[in-house]
C-alpha cells in the first residue's frame, strides 16, 4: 500500500470513530512526511509559509455535502408544529464538524418546476433558514440558486419548504454553497493562511482537476475537512474521506 492509500485509510477510520463519539488523536504513519503542524512555531524564514512554499502540500480529507436545510426556530415551528418545536431537533448522528449534527426531521423542497422530497435538516437551529442544493437540484426545482458563502442569503433564490405541520415560502434562502475548507487556527497559521483566504486544491486520479477559489474558514471549533457538493464530487469522482491537496493560494488571496 502506498503512502497516499494509507493516509486515505487512516482518515476514513478516524471519521468513523469520531461519528461514534470517540476522541481520536492525530495519527500519521511513519512513512509519511511530518505534519505541517510541526512548523507551527517556526518563522517564515525557517521553513513555514504558504502552501506553495511547502514541497508536500497540505493534505485535506473531503466531506461530500448532499442537499440539506438549516432552519431558524420560527420556521422549524411552522413546519413541525408547536409541540414538535418544543422538543427541538432530534439528533440522528453527529457530523464531522464539532457541534453539528444530522437531525431525524425531513422536509420537502418545492420550486416552480418540481419537488425534492426527504431532505435532511441539519442542526443546531440557526438565526435564518438556509437551503443548500446543487446546480442539478436547481434544474429539478426550476430555480437558479447563486453560489454563496454560508449565511450570505441576500438576493438568493426563493423556495418553498413543506413539513408535516405546514409550509414556509422563502423569498430568498436557497444557495449553492461555496466549496470551502474548515481548519483550526494552528493549521491555518502553519500554512500561512487566514480566514477568508481562497486557495487552489488539486484532485488526482482518473478525473483529476484543480478546484479554484476554495474558501478557507478558520475556527477553534472546526476539524480539518474540505466540503464540496455532490456535483463537484461527481465531477472529480470524490468520496467521503478521500484526500486532496492544497497547492497554493488563489491569485486574489496572494
Amino acid at each position: 500500500m502506498d503512502a497516499s492509500s494509507l493516509e486515505n485509510l487512516i482518515a476514513k477510520c478516524v471519521r468513523e470513530l469520531e461519528t461514534k463519539g470517540l476522541v481520536v488523536p492525530e495519527v500519521r504513519p511513519t512513512c509519511l512526511p511530518p505534519s505541517p503542524d510541526a512548523n507551527a512555531g517556526r518563522s517564515r524564514g525557517q521553513g513555514g509559509g504558504t502552501p506553495e512554499e511547502q514541497s508536500g502540500g497540505l493534505m485535506v480529507p473531503v466531506g461530500v455535502s448532499n442537499r440539506h436545510v438549516h432552519l431558524c426556530a420560527r420556521d422549524f415551528e411552522a413546519l413541525f408544529g408547536a409541540e414538535g418545536a418544543r422538543g427541538g431537533l432530534t439528533k440522528l448522528r453527529d457530523l464531522s464538524q464539532p457541534g453539528q449534527f444530522v437531525a431525524k426531521e425531513l422536509v420537502s423542497l418545492v420550486g416552480p418546476k418540481g419537488g425534492i422530497y426527504g431532505v435532511r435538516v441539519l442542526g443546531p437551529l440557526r438565526s435564518k433558514t438556509q437551503v443548500e442544493v446543487s446546480r442539478t437540484d436547481g434544474f429539478t426545482l426550476g430555480i437558479s440558486p447563486p453560489v454563496r458563502d454560508s449565511g450570505d442569503l441576500d438576493g438568493s433564490a426563493p423556495i418553498t419548504l413543506i413539513g408535516p405541520a405546514g409550509a414556509v415560502s422563502l423569498k430568498e434562502g436557497a444557495i449553492i454553497a461555496t466549496r470551502h475548507i474548515h481548519m483550526r487556527p494552528q493549521e491555518a497559521s502553519s500554512w500561512g493562511l487566514r480566514d477568508g483566504d481562497r486557495v487552489e486544491v488539486e484532485v488526482v486520479g482518473a478525473r483529476g482537476l484543480v478546484f479554484r477559489e476554495v474558501l478557507v474558514r478558520v475556527s477553534d471549533n472546526f476539524r480539518l475537512e474540505m466540503h464540496v457538493d455532490t456535483d463537484e464530487a461527481n465531477a472529480a469522482l470524490l468520496r467521503n474521506g478521500d484526500m486532496v491537496k492544497v497547492v497554493g493560494k488563489s491569485p486574489a488571496s496572494r
